[in-house]
């Protein structure tokens, strides 16, 4: 699966993947919203992406995929010239700098997914944001101006949009925002998606 804002980019690295005859782009996504969507709805084996553009760490990036999906494995892009540079908790067989050829890259894709059963680790509790219990009484704590906010964000909708569809001023949905967010215990909208999905309170479509 690609996930770059670039769609260039993603292009270039879908052709360059499927004239490999093992290899399949079974997804493509801009955002991280996008992302936690369809890696929820392909369980890819590998992910490409660049942290940067996620305005996320690789750390964080890594985490909120095992959430979803906790066999695929990651593999990032970089214009970084040296290693020291980026994560020192990134592997650097993960890391496809800006001198990385097309062949070294076919080939951390393909070492990625075969080490994904030896890599396998489920998330511990401590990685999410609340523990099963509080989620659910979190959820039963949201008003239900709040669950519609939820529904329309983790839809896609942006906060003008959602206060269109539901006639209030861009300031309210906001705050319903700010609230839902304290009480779920997440801190930003991809989160807030991957909580949305998980609970069915949103369905992934089927194109995803």
């Amino acid at each position: 699966m690609l996930v770059h804002d670039h769609v260039l980019l993603r292009q270039g690295l879908r052709r360059l993947l499927e004239d490999a005859p093992d290899v399949e782009v079974v997804a493509e996504a801009a955002t991280a919203e996008e992302m936690l969507q369809r890696v929820f709805g392909n369980r890819p084996d590998v992910v490409i992406t660049d942290a940067a553009v996620l305005a996320m760490t690789p750390e964080q990036v890594q985490a909120m995929i095992l959430r979803s999906a906790p066999r695929t494995q990651v593999v990032f892009l970089s214009t970084r010239e040296e290693r020291s540079s980026a994560s020192n908790d990134l592997p650097a067989d993960n890391l496809a700098a800006r001198q990385t050829s097309a062949q070294e890259l076919l080939q951390m894709v393909r070492r990625a997914s075969l080490s994904k059963s030896e890599r396998f680790r489920e998330v511990s509790s401590k990685e999410h944001p609340m523990h099963e219990n509080e989620t659910l009484t979190a959820k039963r704590s949201l008003t239900s101006r709040e669950r519609e906010v939820l529904r329309l964000l983790a839809e896609g909708q942006t906060v003008r949009s959602a206060a269109n569809a539901l006639g209030l001023s861009v300031k309210t949905v906001d705050a319903h925002k700010f609230n839902l967010m304290r009480k779920l215990g997440i801190h930003n909208k991809a989160e807030l998606v991957l909580w949305a999905i998980q609970k069915k309170i949103v369905r992934i479509p089927v194109n995803f």
